[in-house]
């Protein structure tokens, strides 16, 4: 693998040629979540999730490390796939939690990571699911809608 500057603007733009797939994914996780939690949930929009795309890669090392993990879960396949399936699963969350963001951020990407992974079965390839599921993990998390998101935290110490 070989990974250039040019490399990392392709993969950019095919994140955000994922918009329609990746925020209907990331629409029924946040339904699913709400009803589990007894709370409303945002949807997300094709915009915000594309504003979202090029906040991560705007930061060049996170965009880079995106860019080389999706470029590994889309060219990631085993025979048989459940030897894969280690593999897979820790590209995915790794990726999740990356786009999310910072603590505690990056921990709930990589926990929602498993339960969008659970709810998505797409490609033939034993990455393709997890691919769109951390896509979907990851920007699902770090974008608002979260009621307890929307202000400060009430655990702030002046």
């Amino acid at each position: 693998m070989h990974v250039t500057e040019q490399r990392v603007i392709e993969e950019h733009e095919w994140i955000h040629g994922r918009a329609e797939r990746i925020t209907g994914i990331i629409n029924e996780v946040r339904e699913d979540l709400g009803s589990v939690f007894d709370t409303s949930v945002d949807p997300v929009t094709e915009p915000q999730y594309r504003t979202a795309v090029d906040s991560v890669f705007a930061d060049g090392d996170l965009g880079l490390n995106v860019a080389t993990l999706v470029m590994l879960l889309r060219d990631l396949d085993v025979v048989e796939d459940y030897p894969g399936f280690v593999i897979d699963e820790l590209l995915g969350r790794e990726l999740a939690g990356m786009i999310a963001g910072q603590q505690p951020l990056r921990m709930l990407g990589e926990a929602t990571f498993h339960y969008t992974d659970s709810q998505v079965h797409e490609g033939e390839d034993a990455g393709a699911d997890d691919l769109d599921s951390a896509l979907a993990a990851g920007f699902q998390t770090r974008l608002p809608g979260w009621n307890w998101t929307a202000g400060p935290s009430r655990f702030t110490v002046e």
